[in-house]
């Protein structure tokens, strides 16, 4: 009689410390969920095709409209010429630079303070807020196209429209010119062309 008193006191005991084991392993927080719940990335810029092709075109490199290491390259160096940070990407700042026209979508996306390069050691989210950009009008465009056809340097029709033949005619006219080859009608540019400048443009 003792000895089953015995054995039943051993399986009551084994039986409540597998149950205290089963509610301790339940009542557990599951933390591995709430570890890897992060919050949700902002949008990566990212810039098309299109886009691609047209900077090489500018930096007369190969146009495979992909971006490689000798791409790369040819952009870190553009980058640095300009005031921008040298990360051998298309960002947001490298295509406004260049006057390649964003897609809508990418018009969504801030430019980050981390594009430009930093000067005097200051971080580069204590620079100033960016100026304007400046851009040439319609009819700034269309008179462009007039003087680069009369210079033989176009010969495309007067559409007003910054497109790839009328920036390889700027290109042309800017290397005649002695003005830095940008393929763009920036300030300095019209102003050399003779194009008169609207009262916005000529305050950036």
């Amino acid at each position: 009689m003792n000895k089953l008193f015995l054995v039943l006191t051993m399986v009551f005991s084994l039986s409540l410390v597998a149950f205290a084991q089963t509610t301790e392993t339940k009542t557990q927080p599951n933390t591995s969920t709430t570890e890897t719940e992060t919050k949700k990335r902002p949008p990566v810029f990212r810039a098309n095709k299109d886009q691609i092709t047209q900077v090489q075109k500018m930096l007369k490199v190969t146009e495979t409209g992909k971006m490689d290491d000798a791409f790369r390259e040819e952009i870190k160096k553009y980058q640095s010429a300009n005031s921008l940070k040298a990360t051998g990407t298309l960002n947001r700042a490298t295509l406004e630079k260049m006057g390649i026209e964003l897609t809508d979508k990418q018009k969504e996306i801030p430019v980050s303070p981390n594009s430009f390069a930093s000067t005097d050691g200051d971080k580069p989210t204590e620079k100033k807020k960016r100026g304007p950009v400046f851009r040439a009008n319609k009819e700034q465009v269309t008179e462009a196209q007039k003087k680069l056809k009369a210079g033989k340097m176009y010969d495309g029709e007067e559409t007003g429209k910054l497109d790839d033949a009328t920036r390889e005619g700027i290109k042309k006219w800017q290397t005649a010119n002695g003005v830095k080859v940008t393929g763009t009608l920036n300030k300095e540019t019209l102003e050399k062309m003779g194009i008169a400048l609207t009262d916005k443009q000529k305050e950036m």
